[in-house]
């Protein structure tokens, strides 16, 4: 198994408050590793770690096959980032800033610029100020600066962050295409679950500065449990059917007024008609399957999800 990026016991402790802990987390080569977790959890924190821009408290990270450190130039020259919101030099254009960073990477390309400024929809502005640009329209300019020099390496904290439907399409797109393509490997962040459901290869979770789990979406794909959702005013009531008239006991109450039934010996049809016949109010009753924020939700709150 080839990884990318490997850590080990990575912790970081601010104003003594360990903030990430004991990290211990892989990244495959050509994978997408979506990072999950909540507000605080630690993501951004590890990401910074691995982009030399906080120094660990201790652990070790190796990224391409390198011990990686403040002083690793090489390494650093392989890897795109974004992270937090991006900052440009706002009197400037796209192109300029793009041309700027270029120098900076010590990469002599400038016909890249102009490719990825398409790949990010910003060709036909690409000669305005930054200035101009609305918070979607930068956040696709930090993508286009994170994969200017072809990395092997891409990190994106919160990419997708201001942009309409279609751009947040798009850019998933882009995603699949750097990593099939272009055999870049991607680490990104993201609050938007879906998203990372449809792309990423393997997730890691992350909550309290501790990597929960680290899991193939294939894996988290194949818990994936059909399930009959019910919405009912009635919610005793409705149990009481459920329970004595349908002898049905794998099931679960939600909220006030939702029910989770796991039983597939019966189906929507029957369930209904057993509720109706005994003046069970239906607000709603659906088929549904466990998803990528059902599997998140319960390793945050301590539960795996049973079938």
């Amino acid at each position: 198994m080839t990884y990318i990026v490997q850590t080990n016991g990575l912790t970081k402790t601010f104003q003594g408050k360990e903030v990430v802990s004991d990290v211990s987390m892989h990244i495959k080569k050509g994978e997408i590793y979506g990072f999950l977790g909540p507000n605080g959890a630690g993501k951004t924190t590890i990401m910074k770690m691995l982009t030399s821009l906080v120094k660990p408290t201790s652990g070790e990270i190796n990224i391409l096959g390198n011990n990686f450190n403040h002083t690793s130039y090489e390494v650093l020259g392989r890897i795109g980032s974004m992270i937090e919101y991006p900052i440009f030099y706002e009197n400037l254009t796209a192109i300029e800033n793009l041309e700027l960073h270029c120098a900076y990477m010590g990469y002599h390309n400038k016909k890249a610029i102009q490719e990825v400024l398409d790949m990010v929809n910003l060709k036909q502005i690409d000669k305005k100020p930054v200035k101009t640009f609305s918070l979607g329209m930068k956040q696709r300019l930090g993508i286009a600066r994170a994969i200017l020099t072809k990395p092997d390496l891409l990190i994106l904290d919160e990419p997708v962050n201001g942009l309409d439907p279609v751009g947040i399409k798009k850019i998933r797109n882009l995603f699949q295409v750097l990593s099939k393509e272009y055999g870049m490997t991607l680490l990104i962040s993201s609050h938007m679950l879906s998203e990372i459901e449809q792309i990423a290869d393997t997730i890691g979770v992350i909550r309290d500065g501790r990597l929960l789990e680290e899991v193939s979406m294939e894996d988290v794909r194949g818990q994936n449990t059909e399930y009959i959702e019910l919405v009912t005013s009635n919610q005793t009531k409705a149990c009481f059917v459920l329970e004595k008239e349908l002898h049905i006991a794998n099931f679960k109450i939600l909220s006030d007024k939702t029910i989770r039934i796991y039983d597939a010996q019966q189906s929507q049809g029957a369930i209904s008609k057993a509720l109706i016949l005994n003046d069970v109010d239906i607000e709603s009753i659906n088929k549904k399957y466990t998803s990528l924020e059902d599997y998140f939700i319960s390793l945050i709150n301590g539960n795996h999800i049973s079938a």
